[in-house]
């Protein structure tokens, strides 16, 4: 028979060495010392299958080659600085998730006391074991609650890629579109060159006024002075588009022309149609009600905390004079003062307040989606008609440059024209990037597909109120 000594010490061990089994170890992660900064794309790798679009899901990257809108957008979730901080945060939520399943210890105590004198014959000593039983009671709302705000951590994040996809996109209409109005501007700066060369010359042999140069003079400077501030908004521009795919600042990109395809956007009597459905398509959304599914749960472990909490036990004890007992512990706490009406209210409140909060995001999606539909339609009106303009100038241009080699025409007025022409088409190309970028936050605003994980949920605003 195994003495009773060596049974209790081996349970001891047998328990002590469970506890330490369950014990996570410390291992330092010490900071960086060294940017993250990459200084071009070579070795760099994107995750297809991780996109936050089908559309980039199903998207290749070539490096060798120049990226186009789609890839660089690609690039931009896959390098981000702030994403990679978003996904860790979003790591905390994961965490906290597993945490709100996990039940508490029970309590163990234990009073030794030791015999000092009188007639008793041995040491007195109790032991108890506590369980706190309101957490099983409640942990399937706390389940609920952490499920709804991991989801919403998630549809958070998928916002976040999304808006650093339409950044991306944005920034690349911008670097396309200032190279074509440069390209404009070099001509224009040319023509006002040669033109301010010729009257200035013709007023040395005293066939011009000195008004007519300065005007020429004038407009010259004032087209070098639009080449210097488009110079300056092409730079920040790229450097804005190198932060956000995590590269150094002087790092080379190439980008591919942008297409018609590039861009896809429904018709606007679809987008219209569409609208109904937008709460179910927009991350942002989709999230805000993530977040009030898990407050609703939050008001229901409320209620229930008003109801008394029980402990339960057991305690073994021996008295001085070797008598032992063994009894059931029971401890419940007496809701007369408190009957915990603060918390509910406090929660009820909180509910109110998200719903307000979803309404009125709700409200401004969907009138952000009709403004954006009408702004788009006015631009796509001004862009076709200085399209049409500057198509009648260019037929104006090539029936005066006849004239002018015929001798028929005087190079002011020559000049003047070829002036309006180039001034015409860097308005058609202003216009056509303001379409673009229009374009662009209306594919974010309408909403689009999402990851099977997160397409639907249950609906928090159909759980009964407590």
């Amino acid at each position: 028979m195994i003495p009773s000594r060596l049974t209790s010490r081996g349970l001891a061990s047998l328990l002590a060495l469970s506890c330490l089994a369950g014990c996570a170890s410390y291992s330092p992660a010490p900071l960086p010392d060294a940017p993250d900064l990459a200084r071009d794309l070579a070795g760099i790798t994107v995750n297809a299958a991780a996109m936050p679009l089908p559309a980039l899901r199903r998207h290749t990257i070539d490096p060798a080659r120049p990226l186009d809108v789609d890839a660089v957008a690609m690039v931009a979730v896959a390098r981000n600085p702030e994403l990679k901080a978003a996904r860790a945060q979003h790591g905390v939520a994961v965490a906290e998730a597993f945490t709100a399943g996990l039940l508490p210890n029970p309590q163990l105590s234990v009073d030794y006391g030791f015999l000092t004198s009188g007639p008793a014959v041995m040491d007195a000593f109790t032991i108890g074991l506590m369980q706190d039983v309101m957490p099983f009671l409640t942990r399937s709302s706390r389940k609920d609650a952490a499920a709804a705000t991991l989801r919403g951590a998630d549809l958070d994040l998928l916002w976040q890629e999304w808006q650093v996809v339409s950044q991306a996109r944005l920034l690349v209409v911008r670097a396309q579109a200032f190279e074509r109005q440069r390209a404009v501007l070099e001509a224009n700066r040319r023509l006002f060159a040669d033109r301010y060369r010729l009257t200035n010359t013709a007023m040395g042999r005293g066939d011009e006024t000195l008004p007519n140069v300065v005007s020429d003079l004038a407009a010259l400077n004032g087209v070098e002075t639009q080449l210097h501030d488009l110079d300056q908004q092409a730079l920040r521009n790229r450097m804005d588009l190198n932060a956000l795919l995590g590269l150094t600042p002087a790092a080379a990109l190439a980008l591919a022309p942008l297409t018609a395809s590039d861009l896809p956007l429904p018709p606007a009597d679809r987008v219209q149609a569409d609208l109904p459905q937008l709460a179910g398509r927009r991350p942002d959304l989709l999230a805000l009600k993530a977040g009030y599914q898990a407050q609703e749960a939050a008001v229901w472990q409320a209620v229930l905390g008003q109801f008394p909490t029980l402990s339960i036990g057991s305690n073994r004890a021996r008295d001085t004079s070797n008598v032992k007992t063994q009894s059931l512990a029971l401890s419940i706490s007496l809701p007369l003062f408190d009957g915990n009406q603060g918390a509910i209210a406090v929660q009820r409140a909180t509910r109110e307040q998200l719903r307000q909060d979803y309404q009125a995001r709700l409200d401004a999606a969907v009138a952000g989606v009709g403004q954006g539909l009408l702004a788009l339609d006015q631009l796509e009106t001004q862009a076709q008609a200085t399209a049409d303009s500057v198509a009648i100038l260019e037929r104006a241009a090539t029936g005066a440059d006849t004239a002018f080699r015929a001798g028929s025409l005087d190079e002011r007025t020559f000049a003047d024209l070829q002036g309006a022409l180039l001034s015409h088409r860097l308005e058609a190309l202003k216009l056509d990037q303001a379409v673009q970028e229009q374009r662009v936050n209306l594919m974010t605003l309408i909403g689009g597909d999402l990851p099977e994980n997160l397409a639907t949920a249950p609906d928090a605003t159909e759980k009964a109120t407590p």
